[in-house]
């Protein structure tokens, strides 16, 4: 698969405080990547990086195979790294215009990237009078101008209302689908499980995983329990092949799995050790569940 960008053990220092450390990671063409992690924790510094808004201290990147200058790379590139800044006296299609003015691209795919983001009705609105959703899909059309190879979006759902969020990131669905590459960084798991196919998880400018979201939580997944003899079950799960840890909270004890268990033939071995249940529950862990395990180490 066509890879689109490599970063190798790349760096950035500010002063004594390491933003980025040792970081390496790499994008192939065709897929949604998730840059996930806590305020703090470098993916904006990473992001400036590439981009070459920011120097790095060490390490390197490079754009399509490194067959191309960083400078000629970017013009393949669409980004939002900041606020929408746009002319509030414009209307949006003014602002758009003047945009490709700028980068001396053609007005006429202003009303094509308007259509994808939801904005061809209100494309003649002065920009002062949109909403901060409608704004933030504004930039996704400016950025989209281009036709890039790849998107970066930085917090791209960040301040807005839920009706706000689902519309960036059915946008952002809709663009992938069309095959554009696009790398966004968040710190919320709900948007990186529901856009992503693959994550980054970022802590203290530290890679703490790589790979697939499919794969990150494809553990075995857990159950949770209650039986009329709590302390009883808890001795005969730890005898358990399958069960590999397990906690007790407010009378539920939830009961990890190591191996594949169906929850009717856990039924019949704490059944056959006298215990009944009272609650059985089987779960899949969730990205955050993950997420939390990695930052816990």
């Amino acid at each position: 698969m066509e890879s689109i960008l490599t970063i190798n053990h790349l760096t950035k220092k500010f002063g004594h405080l390491t933003a980025v450390k040792d970081l390496s990671f790499s994008i192939q063409k065709g897929n949604v990547y998730g840059i996930l992690g806590p305020n703090g924790s470098g993916k904006s510094t990473t992001l400036g990086i590439i981009l070459n808004v920011v120097n790095k201290t060490a390490g390197n990147f490079q754009w399509f195979s490194g067959n191309i200058s960083t400078h000629n790379a970017l013009k393949k590139v669409g980004a939002i790294i900041e606020r929408p800044n746009f002319y509030p006296y414009m209307t949006a299609n003014q602002n758009l215009r003047l945009v490709c003015k700028i980068k001396g691209l053609d007005y006429s795919k202003i009303d094509e990237k308007l259509e994808i983001v939801g904005l061809v009705e209100r494309k003649h609105s002065k920009f002062r009078t949109y909403s901060l959703g409608m704004k933030q899909r504004l930039a996704i059309a400016s950025a989209l101008l281009n036709d890039p190879e790849i998107l970066i979006l930085d917090e791209p759902t960040n301040g807005l209302d839920p009706q706000g969020i689902h519309q960036i990131r059915e946008i952002i669905k809709q663009i992938a689908a069309n095959g554009t590459t696009i790398l966004l960084a968040s710190h919320l798991l709900d948007e990186v499980e529901k856009v992503c196919s693959h994550v980054v998880v970022l802590s203290k400018g530290v890679k703490l995983y790589s790979g697939r979201v499919d794969e990150m939580i494809s553990s075995h997944g857990f159950f949770e329990l209650k039986s009329t003899d709590n302390t009883k079950l808890i001795t005969l799960l730890k005898s358990h092949e399958s069960i590999s840890s397990y906690g007790s909270k407010n009378g539920l004890i939830t009961a990890f799995l190591s191996k594949p268990v169906k929850s009717e033939d856990l039924n019949e071995f704490v059944f056959k050790h006298g215990i009944t249940l009272t609650h059985l529950v089987q779960r899949k862990e969730s990205l955050e569940e993950q997420f939390l395990k990695l930052t816990d180490k």
